[in-house]
């Protein structure tokens, strides 16, 4: 899902509420606000860059006349010492966007580098590496966005692009059937067609999900190794199949041999840790 321009511009207007509110003080207490100035984004850790294309809109966003020297893209390997790009333009805008800026890229930058340590490992295989729902509030755009970028692709973004029939769905539904027969019918009664994937917990729910199908996706969530081949096998192509539950970088291309279209892994965005990046000033 692309991220609009629109959804940009609500994001920074809501950024500058919680940090700038009536005025950046720090700097009107010091600095012309008619001073120019240039600053570099140094890297000083190693990993996947993200949110290069976001930081321009940013510092445009607080000063249209400014201009970026961009060295290093979205996706790129950085290492310590790499200079990602030079803004230049109004010195109170960059000072303002600093940490916005930082925030979001730094955030990005360690969902993007832990999406294309797991993506590398099995890039060889056809299984996609999904993210989850696992993500910061307000803040899912960028993270999914970042996944994509790491070279791994989006889940649904939310709880109304696709219909995903968890454990608890399943049980105060009344069951498999119910499930299943409740969302088609209503769906049918709305007029639309919603992806459908349905969790099941062993091989006895994946053969009930059979017996019923009107579905698109089954996730095979806690499965072993062996009991994730036969439920590939069974399900033998007639719907899409996706592995999930606790699988790490250790385990992730044992799950993805076992034959499966999808793995997803809350881990991508859910417990990753900022990479270090600083916008620092360049003197004339």
């Amino acid at each position: 899902m692309k991220v609009t321009d629109k959804e940009i511009e609500e994001f920074i207007k809501l950024a500058i509420e919680e940090d700038i509110k009536e005025g950046d003080h720090s700097s009107l207490a010091c600095i012309p606000d008619t001073e120019t100035g240039k600053a570099k984004l140094l890297v000083k850790q190693e990993g996947i860059l993200a949110g290069v294309e976001l930081a321009e809109k940013i510092f445009h966003y607080f000063d249209k006349d400014s201009s970026l020297e961009i060295l290093m893209k979205d996706g790129d390997e950085m290492k310590y010492g790499d200079i990602a790009f030079y803004v230049s333009g109004n010195t109170h805008a960059i000072l303002k966007a600093e940490r916005l800026v930082l925030n979001c890229m730094q955030r990005m930058s360690a969902v993007a580098t832990k999406t294309h340590e797991v993506a590398s490992l099995i890039a060889d295989l056809p299984t996609t590496i999904l993210d989850t729902r696992k993500t910061t509030p307000l803040l899912r755009f960028l993270e999914k966005w970042a996944v994509r970028i790491g070279g791994g692709a989006n889940h649904r973004f939310g709880l109304y692009d696709m219909i995903m029939l968890k454990d608890n769905h399943i049980d105060y539904a009344g069951g498999i059937e119910m499930a299943i027969t409740k969302t088609n019918q209503y769906l049918d009664g709305l007029g639309r067609k919603i992806k459908i994937e349905i969790e099941t917990r062993d091989l006895d729910e994946v053969q009930q999900v059979l017996a019923i199908g009107k579905v698109d996706r089954i996730m095979l969530d806690n499965f072993s190794y062996a009991d994730i081949r036969k439920a590939v096998k069974m399900i033998d192509g007639k719907y899409e199949t996706e592995a999930s539950g606790g699988i790490t970088l250790e385990t992730v291309r044992e799950y993805a041999e076992c034959g499966v279209d999808f793995i997803s892994m809350g881990a991508l965005t859910h417990s990753v840790k900022n990479l270090d990046l600083s916008l620092k000033a360049v003197e004339a």
